[in-house]
């Protein structure tokens, strides 16, 4: 058959179409099954609310984690109208206010400390469950030198058990962040997530230098992954991260909640923020 009576014949059956959607889906990145999102600290400190919805809804980011103290003002302090007013902004736009991202932290040797800590993250789970966002994220920050490490693990773990069941009463997650001189170890996380033992708390992904092993972050992912619900990446350009194999291991792990980018202010956020989300695309693309 000739080249053209074959074309002509193959239009006819519908042929062409589903090789051209067959070629399509081979150049398409496939899906990961979780979403981009951003971290207000330093890349929107200075932004108020509006800035970032709209700056975020213009670049494809599908959510944000609202960093305490920044200039977006969504703090414990507001009122009942002001939170009513933060949720329907979120609704009515295509961006999730997905977290509040809090510096408590619960490693103190001062039990009175430690419970100040505990009273200021139940604050941030009321804030979160008034405007609709899904959890919050806590640290540890460091093994102060009065404790043992399993004295203060066991701290650490006593003060989210604790934030775990009052957020569960407000259908609020408590995320622990990979952080800390020391308490950044996966293996120090694990321990500590063991030591807790609670459905409403588990750990958030920080993408530290310190996560790879001649190349790979695997062995340490492997570590946590029972336990991982919330993940921040940060500059996708570093050489020494392997963000591919992090997105593969993620969708292998069947995660489907968002990587927010916790970087750096840009003097041109608008055009950072498209370079990213390609970035991010491109490093998702076929990667399972």
């Amino acid at each position: 058959m000739h080249r053209r009576n074959f074309l002509q014949a193959a239009a006819g059956t519908g042929v062409l179409a589903r090789l051209a959607g067959a070629a399509q889906e081979a150049v398409r990145p496939v899906s990961p099954g979780f979403h981009l999102g951003a971290v207000t600290y330093n890349l929107f400190a200075n932004a108020d609310l509006d800035t970032i919805i709209g700056m975020l809804s213009e670049t494809g980011f599908e959510g944000v984690e609202l960093r305490t103290t920044h200039k977006h003002g969504v703090e414990p302090s507001i009122d009942a109208a002001a939170r009513a007013q933060v949720r329907r902004r979120f609704e009515s736009s295509p961006v999730r206010l997905y977290s509040f991202g809090t510096t408590c932290e619960f490693h103190s040797p001062d039990p009175a400390v430690r419970q100040k800590q505990v009273e200021i993250a139940e604050s941030f789970a009321d804030l979160a469950a008034d405007t609709g966002a899904v959890g919050i994220k806590v640290r540890p920050n460091g093994f102060p030198k009065e404790l043992t490490r399993e004295q203060t693990i066991s701290n650490i773990a006593a003060s989210l058990a604790k934030l775990g069941d009052y957020a569960a009463k407000k259908n609020v997650q408590v995320w622990l962040e990979i952080h800390g001189r020391g308490t950044s170890e996966p293996a120090v996380c694990e321990a500590i997530m063991k030591a807790t033992h609670h459905p409403q708390v588990g750990l958030c992904w920080n993408s530290n230098d310190g996560d790879v092993i001649n190349g790979s972050v695997r062995q340490n992912f492997e570590l946590v992954k029972p336990w991982i619900r919330h993940c921040h990446i940060n500059e996708l350009s570093k050489q020494n991260y392997p963000y591919r194999e992090l997105f593969t291991l993620l969708r292998e792990a069947s995660y489907h909640g968002f990587t927010l980018a916790e970087c750096q202010a840009s003097k041109e956020p608008e055009r950072f923020l498209r370079w990213y989300k390609a970035m991010w695309t491109e490093l998702n693309r076929n990667c399972a």
